[in-house]
């Protein structure tokens, strides 16, 4: 897999957008960064946060 791209903030924007819970992160895994098996990439990522995909939201905010 190989993917190019750009993308920029302003000043504060990313810090800003990450204390809203626009963005979601797993502990890095060599593991699933490196395997070639695209399927479930995206739901191995989210088993290791403990994430169902099931429980997920388009709406983010607090609990």
């Amino acid at each position: 897999m190989m993917m190019l791209g750009y993308a920029g903030w302003g000043a504060g924007q990313l810090e800003n957008e990450i204390a809203n819970n626009g963005w979601l992160n797993c502990p890095a895994s060599e593991e699933l960064i490196f395997d070639r098996d695209l399927g479930d990439k995206y739901d191995r990522a989210l088993a290791l946060m403990g994430v169902a995909p099931a429980m997920l939201s388009v709406d983010a905010g607090h609990a």
